[in-house]
């Protein structure tokens, strides 16, 4: 089963398919933080497509910097960053059992592939 470590908050009436790309040589931080009761961060790799869901006012904070300092390097509106007309995979039970197979095998947390699944196929 996929893990949402983030749902949207509650209430909300429409979300977006945002996608964001690292189109640098450094890791990035983006993060989410004018939603009131929602907590959004994660770690971007150089050349990583990062795919989330949020509600079309947020704003994407891209941090940059080295070891332990930050710096706010921009920020972009997240309807900017809307995938038209975009769907999302949905995985039956079977497929949801190949996925947690396939993360143990590779070491890998059991959202970690579901996350990314856009780009992932599952051959039987």
């Amino acid at each position: 089963m996929a893990q949402v470590f983030d749902p949207l908050p509650s209430g909300n009436r429409h979300s977006i398919v945002c996608c964001y790309v690292n189109a640098t040589s450094r890791i990035q931080v983006a993060r989410i933080t004018n939603i009131p009761n929602w907590y959004f961060e994660r770690v971007v790799f150089p050349g990583q497509r990062l795919i989330f869901e949020a509600v079309p006012e947020a704003l994407l904070e891209i941090h940059c910097g080295m070891m332990a300092s930050a710096i706010l390097a921009d920020t972009i509106p997240c309807d900017r960053l809307a995938i038209e007309d975009a769907v999302l995979p949905t995985f039956d039970a079977e497929h949801e059992q190949r996925l947690e197979e396939l993360n143990e095998g590779l070491g890998l947390p059991s959202s970690t592939i579901a996350t990314e699944a856009v780009t992932v196929s599952i051959r039987a």
